[in-house]
């Protein structure tokens, strides 16, 4: 079963009805695509409350994937907000279980930054996040190209799958070690993810404005033959686990709706227990 979705749900005009008000966007998100990346966990743990109308809002079959705390991965600059890690972890928990009660979390993605490389505290460092979130599926997402090298990628491979751990594939552009290469193994027999993030390679290294690099490094429409050589992709790992989970997070331009529905169409995928929408926006275009 491959599943197809995208990175957020609040900054994607074609899929929102025409009267909708902001409240409205995860509801109308949710008449398209059967998933989606909360990524607003990143930034700050959600309140309970959050998440339990994220849940009213969606329907039963409707699954989240959900980012990790910044301050567990390594993002987060400064002193973390907790008066300690356990506090953390503990709090991050309790805010996506009310997601794991109800059926609909996919995983706990883990990105790690670029500066995460391949080398034993790193790995020590993932076996502690593992046993801290036991509860949970975990996605390890690198950001690091030394966790591919030839020395070291099939250790990669068999640390996530003797971990049980969900291997995060992406396609992205290759700019040196801030890089990944795309490695279409699936290392758990039940669940893979698979990120578009696109192939901006002059928008993917930080030029210095932070803002602005945000903005760009993201923006990336993927034209008809990359989509075509990508559901191949999908349709591999399809042959060695259960679920595939895609995400399109090439949002910058507002690209990643339609690249998913034309990927849609190009792998012949229909979905079966979405919200109800008032229209389809995207017609017959695809």
């Amino acid at each position: 079963m491959i599943q197809i979705g995208l990175t957020g749900w609040g900054d994607h005009p074609d899929v929102y009805s025409p009267h909708s008000s902001s409240r409205d966007k995860l509801k109308d998100y949710s008449g398209h695509f059967p998933i989606v990346e909360l990524d607003a966990s990143f930034y700050a743990i959600q309140p309970e409350r959050n998440i339990e109308k994220w849940i009213r809002e969606t329907p039963d079959s409707f699954q989240f994937v959900v980012k990790a705390y910044q301050g567990i991965t390594g993002h987060h600059r400064g002193e973390l907000p907790f008066a300690s890690e356990d506090e953390m972890f503990e709090l991050f928990s309790r805010s996506i279980r009310p997601l794991k009660e109800a059926g609909k979390l996919a995983m706990v993605l883990v990105q790690f930054p670029p500066w995460f490389d391949c080398q034993k505290k790193n790995v020590e460092e993932i076996r502690s996040i593992r046993e801290r979130l036991n509860e949970f599926e975990l996605a390890i997402e690198f950001r690091h190209q030394s966790w591919y090298h030839i020395d070291f990628r099939d250790g990669t491979l068999t640390f996530l799958r003797e971990n049980g751990l969900i291997h995060s594939i992406c396609d992205e552009p290759q700019s040196g070690e801030g890089s990944i290469p795309l490695v279409p193994i699936s290392t758990n027999k039940e669940k893979v993810l698979f990120r578009l993030h696109g192939r901006n390679i002059h928008g993917w290294r930080n030029p210095g404005d932070d803002e602005q690099w945000r903005r760009v490094r993201y923006l990336y429409d993927y034209n008809r033959e990359e989509l075509k050589q990508l559901s191949k992709t999908a349709t591999l790992l399809e042959k060695q686990t259960d679920r595939v989970y895609v995400l399109f997070n090439n949002n910058s331009g507002g690209h990643a709706a339609a690249n998913a529905k034309q990927f849609q169409k190009i792998l012949g995928i229909s979905y079966e227990g979405l919200a109800p929408k008032q229209l389809d926006l995207f017609g017959g275009e695809f």
